[in-house]
């Protein structure tokens, strides 16, 4: 999408220069009056496409006119902000995980005989009352 044919989307003459600010509250009334969840089920899919419309105008209006910067722009911002790596690296994965996987498998084992001893102690104490079961 071109920034004039973005402009007029969002309700600004051909040639002029919104500030930031300007095409964000833009973005906000024409969000709200053309959410497809306003509309009947008949008109949604029309709402729909004039919702996407008006969402990419406002992407292109924020980028500067220039869509695939924003594509790249958007990349580098989910690349840059991800997790930290541990030490600078991502070969210690298995060292990270190692103390959670013996936390789990210690708490089944222990937890495992716990239950066991606990039964076998209330069957010694409390012997069957179902004539069926031995």
């Amino acid at each position: 999408m071109e920034g004039e044919e973005a402009k007029l989307l969002l309700g600004f003459p051909p040639h002029s220069h919104p500030s930031p600010s300007q095409v964000k509250t833009a973005y906000k009334s024409k969000v709200w009056d053309t959410h497809p969840d306003r509309f009947p089920p008949h008109l949604k899919s029309k709402a729909e496409h004039r919702f996407k419309l008006i969402s990419e105008a406002y992407a292109c209006l924020r980028s500067g006119g220039k869509q695939e910067n924003l594509h790249k722009a958007s990349y580098s911002k989910v690349v840059r902000s991800g997790v930290p790596r541990a030490c600078g690296s991502g070969g210690h994965r298995a060292l990270i995980a190692a103390p959670f996987l013996l936390i789990v498998l210690s708490t089944v084992a222990f937890g495992g005989s716990i239950v066991t001893r606990s039964y076998k102690r209330q069957k010694e104490a409390y012997p069957s009352h179902n004539p069926f079961l031995p």
